[in-house]
């Protein structure tokens, strides 16, 4: 399947919207259609921060009617943000999402993983691991190498047929200004899959995100109502769900400090998804921070060295960036550092 349409949605943060990052909207919209893409905008995907917030019906809208409109081939996320929990009651409340999805690739990361266990809860496979703004709009004079390859995989295939290690990580971007546009980021060697522990072959169906979005499925700290909205809907899989999957873990660009990232691995555990799973897949912080620390919690927290764990994935708010697919049969080999899709 070669993707022609992309509809760009903001499910989540409304930052697309606003004049500050016109300059990367422009330059993303420039490669799309240089590489043959029609570009179309969800009904309400350029309302801009305040909008967004306010109307969660409307980004739930936009979302049903880019599954129901059949000119889409792709589904890509603008940005993620910290409230799509909030788009449950007007997706699931009368079977809105439900009645409304069709066989389209859906593609996002960060806040987006709810997104992601939505669509998983309606049986459909996605895509996780980037953003419009956050990769197609990068503002270097092309997209990172390894984060385009992967992109581009997707658009030629609709699909994605092996994840290698990145020969290089970056530096997280601070300036995103057009002073900034046409300027590289420091680049480092990158070591490639670390198996932190366990047998280095596993498999199974990959399942889980942004851990700090995880989080809030178990913790009302971010919003009073999250963790009642999630469980009113049930969003979080069933133990039985776990059962045989790959957890996906990777860490936001808050960089959660070491205590924190306790707290949150100790709520999974809790929910007793260490002892289902067959396999846990964690990417790269940010900036490498607290890279030690996250592999030695986990390490704690899981308590079961027959657990395969294998970090430094180059997936979620590091960059570069690949793309994983979720709900796809998968076969890891850290000895041949890859990861292949059946």
């Amino acid at each position: 399947m070669q993707v022609k349409t992309i509809r760009i949605v903001s499910l989540s943060a409304g930052t697309l919207g606003e004049d500050f990052v016109r300059h990367e909207l422009e330059i993303g919209l420039q490669r799309l259609r240089a590489w043959g893409v029609q570009v179309q905008f969800g009904a309400h995907a350029l309302r801009g921060r305040d909008y967004i917030a306010a109307h969660p019906e409307a980004r739930a809208a936009d979302l049903c009617d880019a599954f129901r409109d059949p000119a889409v081939d792709m589904i890509l996320c603008a940005i993620g943000g910290d409230d799509t929990y909030r788009l449950l009651p007007y997706l699931f409340s009368h079977d809105e999402l439900k009645n409304a999805v069709t066989n389209k690739i859906f593609l996002g990361f960060s806040d987006t993983t709810v997104n992601h266990l939505m669509l998983h809860k309606l049986g459909l496979p996605t895509f996780y691991g980037q953003a419009f703004l956050s990769d197609v709009c990068e503002i270097a004079d092309t997209m990172l190498p390894y984060t385009e390859q992967y992109f581009t995989e997707l658009l030629r295939t609709g699909a994605i047929r092996q994840v290698t290690p990145s020969p290089v990580w970056y530096d997280g971007r601070t300036d995103f200004s057009p002073a900034a546009v046409g300027s590289a980021m420091p680049a480092h060697p990158n070591a490639g899959f670390e198996l932190w522990q366990g047998p280095a072959q596993f498999e199974g169906k990959i399942l889980g995100g942004c851990i700090d979005t995880l989080f809030d499925l178990f913790d009302n700290t971010r919003y009073a109502d999250s963790v009642e909205t999630c469980a009113r809907y049930g969003l979080f899989p069933t133990l039985e769900d776990w059962r045989g999957k790959i957890l996906l873990l990777e860490s936001s660009e808050e960089q959660p400090a070491p205590e924190k990232y306790r707290r949150m691995v100790e709520a999974l555990n809790q929910a007793g998804v260490f002892s289902a799973v067959s396999g846990v897949l964690v990417g790269k912080p940010m900036d490498e921070k607290y890279a030690g620390d996250y592999c030695r919690i986990l390490c704690e927290v899981v308590a079961d060295p027959a657990l395969p764990i294998l970090g430094n994935l180059n997936i979620g708010h590091a960059t570069p960036r690949c793309i994983l697919p979720l709900g796809i049969p998968a076969a890891v080999d850290a000895d041949a550092q890859v990861i292949r899709f059946l």
